[in-house]
């Protein structure tokens, strides 16, 4: 199949997916991941298909991306950011996924703010407390909350989370379900310019599950532009 094609079987399955859950389609946006893959192939993307939100996992791919390709096309960070680089991607990201411990967040706050700019970004939640991946506790993420509320020039849109990897994407939904719930416990404190609109989980594999569960935001990859090379 085609880039274009695997699009619209990839916007078939989310549309069909929201429906089942009793939401809109278009509650649900896609973000193409787009790490290893040429400029060429996300300007494909972008030309023939209208999508418009890639995101990135590595610093040192997303700035040349950036400058080679248009402006219309808007960049979600969505991978284990190193406080040492948030400088080289001051400005050039609409939203940051993977905020997970308040250094990293002062270190944005920092680096937007020299620009003038404020920096949307999820808070990244380890459910599953999986030493390989990254992210806060659920325990510590109210107090992460606060902390992070304080800086101004973030904005705090919602959370992010990955779950263990399963074969049945079924059992991947509690984890899905309970990034929802931290998300009501969080609205619930009513904590001054934090807001809970978004929620990024769900991938090529579980994303249908992730939009049970009240995803707005999926990551997909592999599905639209094949396996990684």
């Amino acid at each position: 199949m085609t880039i274009a094609e695997n699009f619209e079987e990839i916007r078939r399955r989310i549309a069909e997916a929201a429906r089942r859950a009793g939401r809109d389609p278009d509650s649900v946006r896609l973000v193409a991941v787009s790490k290893t893959k040429p400029a060429s192939a996300i300007a494909e993307a972008r030309d023939a298909c209208g999508q418009l939100i890639f995101g990135e996992n590595y610093v040192q791919e997303l700035v040349p991306k950036v400058k080679e390709l248009s402006s219309d096309i808007s960049w979600h960070f969505i991978g284990s950011l190193q406080s040492n680089k948030v400088r080289q991607i001051a400005g050039m990201v609409d939203l940051i996924h993977s905020v997970d411990r308040i250094s990293l967040a002062r270190e944005i706050d920092r680096q937007w703010g020299e620009i003038g700019k404020v920096c949307d970004i999820l808070v990244q939640v380890n459910i599953a407390q999986e030493a390989t991946k990254s992210g806060t506790s659920c325990e510590e993420l109210i107090d992460l909350v606060r902390e992070i509320a304080q800086l101004p020039n973030l904005r705090i849109k919602g959370l992010m989370t990955m779950p263990p990897f399963f074969d049945d994407p079924e059992a991947a939904r509690p984890y899905f379900r309970r990034l929802k719930e931290l998300a009501g416990e969080i609205e619930g404190a009513a904590i001054p310019g934090v807001a809970m609109q978004e929620l990024s989980m769900g991938m090529s594999g579980d994303f249908e599950a992730a939009i049970a569960e009240g995803a707005t935001l999926v990551r997909v990859g592999s599905a639209l532009f094949g396996s990684r090379g």
